[in-house]
């Protein structure tokens, strides 16, 4: 390590996001009443020892009476003031290298200190599912470590679909990409948790073909947990180490329906997924009992985030459980409405700002929404096989009186159809700050 390196480290160390600067100065408290009573202990045996004895002469030479008097306290004090930084950087060494994580080349005081400044962060809580989302939360968790995912669990496609049917357990794919993005876990265990089986040619064999890893584990979990969803995804969250935590919005699987304006019925979200002229959706079972956990984190929350993601298939079935729903309506913070950049096609062809914003607030209660986040950068790059466009801007919505609107960057400057994780979490916060400013300028001048 650089000279220069060690004192970051060291300045890191006593840094208040820390918290161990009022203990070191406490120990060097310590210190001084300590030196204080040995001084006051030598100047006693100095008074009662006979002079030239041999007990006065090496009495002489532990007070360094050879050295002129100015010289005598600095020389001590250069002495302990080394020795107290050189003995405790090597007992923190000691402590914490058995600790350090192998997956970072960064010393351990770097994770340290941005642990304890991320605790310090706002409670987001974000509503949602698929990509979108855990692109939300991979760039989040560098701004803050107290975040919850409320995640859907009405897919039924894929690996999740099928372990859906099989073991009657709700979809874990969403679950999975939410907790591999916030958990601060080694490289290859992320890719671990992400690999999928290629699939067998055989379709009606039993085999691990199309699963992915994650999902498997997650199924295991709730299996050691006696079949109980929400502590086996929490056990998931524990043993991966996740900032926050990722919870399902209920532990009952859910089924998506959607009408569309032609009066057709779909049923199932992966065949909505690829419907258009969507006019109404809706889940059943109608009344489930929704997650204590996702409940307890929207009441306690200071930003709540709808979005991104596939609007019918992602965002809405979690805002349809009712309490959920009413949970939010009631909530008195800043709640952000994050648009998709790209419209879906099928699922939201052709659909405008105004027009997604509309389809949330007719599915869920008016005044659901306080702000919302879109992008305003229209020429990223689009892939050569994207069917979608950018999502137009128009304003206002048909909702009275419209919530704020915010544009910014966001979006992937090499693939138009998706977010940049740190841009969106970086506007996201300028977004929050900026309105809770402003409430609080509201009460002050209320007040």
């Amino acid at each position: 390590m650089s000279p220069r390196s060690r004192g970051v480290s060291l300045r890191r160390w006593l840094s208040p996001s820390i918290g161990l600067n009022r203990w070191f100065a406490l120990v060097i408290v310590g210190m001084v009443l300590v030196a204080l009573a040995v001084a006051h202990l030598l100047r006693q045996l100095s008074r009662d020892i006979e002079p030239g004895s041999v007990a006065a002469s090496l009495l002489d030479i532990a007070t360094l009476q050879f050295l002129p008097y100015p010289l005598r306290g600095l020389a001590v004090g250069v002495v302990g003031a080394a020795c107290i930084v050189v003995g405790g950087y090597r007992v923190m060494r000691v402590i914490t290298d058995p600790l350090r994580g192998s997956d970072t080349d960064q010393p351990f005081v770097e994770v340290l200190y941005q642990r304890r400044h991320l605790a310090r962060g706002p409670r987001i809580v974000a509503i949602g599912g698929g990509t979108g989302l855990s692109a939300l939360l991979r760039g989040l968790k560098q701004h803050t470590s107290n975040l919850t995912a409320i995640v859907t669990v009405a897919d039924d496609g894929g690996s999740s679909g099928v372990l859906r049917e099989e073991l009657g357990i709700p979809p874990v794919g969403d679950i999975r990409n939410c907790i591999v993005a916030l958990a601060d876990a080694e490289p290859q265990m992320r890719e671990l948790l992400q690999y999928r089986f290629p699939a067998g040619d055989d379709p009606d064999a039993t085999t691990l073909g199309g699963h992915a890893v994650g999902n498997l584990l997650l199924a295991a979990m709730v299996a050691v947990e006696g079949g109980d969803f929400e502590e086996g995804v929490r056990r998931l969250n524990r043993i991966l180490a996740v900032r926050g935590q990722v919870v399902p919005v209920t532990a009952t699987p859910l089924t998506l329906h959607a009408r569309r304006r032609n009066g057709d019925v779909v049923e199932g979200q992966s065949r909505i997924m690829v419907t258009s002229d969507i006019e109404r959706v809706w889940v059943t079972p109608e009344d489930v009992t929704p997650s204590q956990d996702a409940l307890d984190a929207i009441a306690d929350a200071e930003l709540i985030i709808l979005g991104p993601g596939s609007l019918y298939t992602s965002l809405l079935p979690s805002l349809l459980v009712p309490a959920i729903r009413d949970a939010v309506a009631v909530a008195r913070v800043p709640r952000l409405f994050v648009c998709n950049v790209a419209t879906q096609p099928n699922e939201t062809d052709r659909m405008s700002l105004a027009q997604h914003l509309d389809a949330l607030v007719d599915h869920t209660t008016p005044g659901i929404v306080d702000l919302v986040l879109a992008n305003n950068r229209l020429d990223a790059t689009a892939p050569a096989d994207w069917l979608a466009e950018p999502v137009r801007l128009d304003w206002p919505p048909a909702m009275t009186p419209p919530p704020n609107l915010v544009l910014d960057d966001v979006v992937a400057s090499a693939n138009a159809h998706h977010h940049d994780p740190a841009k969106l979490a970086a506007a996201v916060i300028r977004a929050y700050e900026t309105e809770a400013a402003a409430r609080r300028r509201v009460m002050i001048r209320s007040a």
